[in-house]
């Protein structure tokens, strides 16, 4: 076991951990831990903007964007983190501007801004389709510039808590598989989503819901999980985002008649409808025989845009559709399908982003959680696009704003507990010993096919108690996996078995709260309760671990300024 002592450890390298790291580094000892490498992390992959009511193409102001997310979210989103969400984000974009971001420009040499789906103005600032990635590569320069310490491809297993403290976490050196102990005043999560639960998914291979696992261990709840965004746009049997920018630019979508048929699903909006929304009008095209070929996918149609904008504008999805499925997206459609794309639950934190346990917000000291592992709630029942990029940097330095306060205000690090590895020690000689016949791959596979059948756009009764005994039974076969690779060093099977554990822990959150919600708000589609069912549901679940599976608790939704009403587009 090898010790390391750091005021502050964040978990996660993409814009949430990188923007706290920022923040925390100024002033406190600031270790950065990743599984992967920062520049790997899965905030690259986000394409079509950052959301700001700049002003820079029409009329727009905080209000509006205010009340588009809360619309957005059905009504789910906490009202005063949404405030501070959109008040804050045009000083967000004009520092990460400062810091280097290279954001497309209008014609006057301001921040180029786009239609994004769910908004009323064009909010989204963008560069070209690349935009998650130049600005995770602009706070990693600045992380270096810094000196911010980085470990790169240390996996963390488990959280150390004392009396309900949080006081480090230990994690596994993916190269030498030697064990390492953090001990710190405070602890953030950045860990990213979950998408990798479902077959079909826009999300990286790394996106295994770890932090989210790890803290519902250890008796911290996760809230509102069943509310899983599916993007409308990924490439037909990939996954691969087609970011919701092609839309914004004017593309259309088509049925197998040549059909414009989000004219009868959001005539005021058409494709620039919500995603929960168009994701549910694709896949109903689909299920009723309008999918391209009578198959399970239909096309967006960027050909009217000319080759000349879609190359400036959208050079990345051209070239995605190109190497991918070989379709040129200038002479012709792109076939697509919803993917599995976002987490609008998780870690419950209040709006500096400090874990809380209850439904009266009780703060864990030490704990910190922002990004999409994070559940503040800006978000609700479902994610406006560009609102992600976002959230992350936002509250990722809120966080690192409230964590540097802690660590100068609090001079002795919390005592560790005896033993403080032993969790992470026995899961991991658990897996090692284990001779069981069952396949981590095959469990994984199963695991991802059936959320994806029984726990996907549309929800029932049915399908969901069918998918809840297919998660228990898969958690006992769990039980009996083995791996082949019984060293230390670089062992993929023994990461991507935690992994799957990980995965097993949260699935079964993800069904249970979908069956027990009754109603359907935002992206949580149930047929046998269509209606949004306010006077019993509108509220937050808090799932907390038990031997017999999730217990849920609810708390209030902070409602400031605007009441529920019914929502249309």
């Amino acid at each position: 076991m090898i010790h390391h002592q750091h005021d502050i450890v964040i978990i996660g390298a993409g814009l949430a951990g990188l923007r706290a790291a920022l923040e925390t580094s100024r002033v406190a000892d600031t270790a950065l831990l990743t599984k992967v490498y920062p520049s790997r992390s899965h905030s690259g992959g986000a394409q079509g903007g950052i959301a700001a009511s700049l002003a820079n193409e029409s009329d727009d102001n905080w209000e509006l964007h205010m009340f588009d997310t809360v619309k957005g979210s059905d009504y789910l989103g906490d009202q005063d983190a949404i405030e501070i969400l959109v008040k804050e984000a045009p000083a967000t974009v004009i520092e990460l501007e400062h810091m280097g971001v290279p954001f497309s420009r209008n014609a006057n040499g301001t921040i180029a801004q786009r239609r994004f789906g769910g908004h009323s103005r064009p909010r989204a600032c963008y560069a070209s389709d690349y935009t998650g990635h130049v600005i995770l590569h602009t706070l990693y320069e600045q992380g270096v510039k810094q000196g911010v310490e980085v470990y790169s491809e240390f996996y963390v297993v488990s959280l150390i808590m004392n009396k309900g403290n949080c006081c480090g976490v230990v994690a596994l050196d993916i190269l030498s598989g030697e064990l390492h102990l953090f001990h710190s005043k405070a602890v953030m999560f950045a860990t990213g989503g979950y998408g990798r639960a479902y077959k079909i998914t826009s999300n990286a291979h790394a996106n295994t819901g770890d932090g989210l696992s790890i803290v519902y261990r250890v008796d911290i709840p996760i809230e509102d999980m069943e509310f899983v965004q599916f993007h409308p746009t990924g490439l037909y049997k990939h996954g691969i985002l087609v970011t919701e920018g092609a839309r914004g630019e004017g593309g259309y979508l088509l049925n197998k008649d040549g059909e414009r048929f989000m004219k009868n699903y959001a005539p005021e909006k058409m494709e620039l409808a919500p995603r929960d929304l168009t994701s549910r009008a694709m896949q109903t095209e689909m299920n009723e025989g309008r999918g391209i070929e009578g198959k399970d996918y239909i096309h967006i149609d960027l050909r009217h845009l000319g080759a000349a904008k879609i190359l400036e504008r959208l050079p990345q999805i051209h070239e995605l559709a190109l190497n991918f499925v070989g379709v040129d997206c200038t002479k012709e459609p792109i076939p697509i399908q919803p993917t599995a794309h976002y987490s609008m639950g998780g870690i419950p934190t209040d709006n500096h982003g400090q874990v809380v346990i209850d439904k009266d917000n009780t703060p864990v000291k030490g704990l910190y959680a922002a990004g999409e592992c994070a559940c503040v709630s800006v978000h609700g029942g479902n994610r406006l696009g560009t609102n992600s990029l976002l959230e992350a940097t936002l509250f990722g330095q809120r966080a690192g704003e409230a964590m540097a306060e802690l660590v100068q205000r609090e001079k002795e690090f919390t005592p560790l507990p005896e033993n403080p590895a032993q969790p992470a020690e026995k899961e991991i000689a658990t897996i090692l010993e284990n001779e069981g016949k069952e396949s981590v791959a095959q469990i994984r596979e199963e695991l991802q096919v059936s959320m994806t059948d029984n726990c996907g756009i549309f929800r029932d009764e049915k399908k969901l108690k069918k998918e809840l005994e297919i998660v228990k039974s898969l958690q006992e076969r769990y039980k009996h996996i083995h791996i082949d690779d019984k060293g230390m060093r670089c062992n993929t099977d023994l990461m991507e078995a935690l992994e799957l554990g990980h995965l097993l822990d949260f699935a079964e959150v993800i069904v249970a709260g979908a069956l027990n919600r009754t109603e359907s708000r935002g992206s949580h589609y149930r047929i046998d309760y269509p209606k949004r069912d306010d006077e019993n549901w509108l509220k937050h679940t808090l799932a907390y671990r038990t031997d017999k599976g999730p217990r849920f608790d609810y708390k209030k939704v902070v409602i400031t300024r605007y009441q529920p009403t019914e929502r249309k587009y």
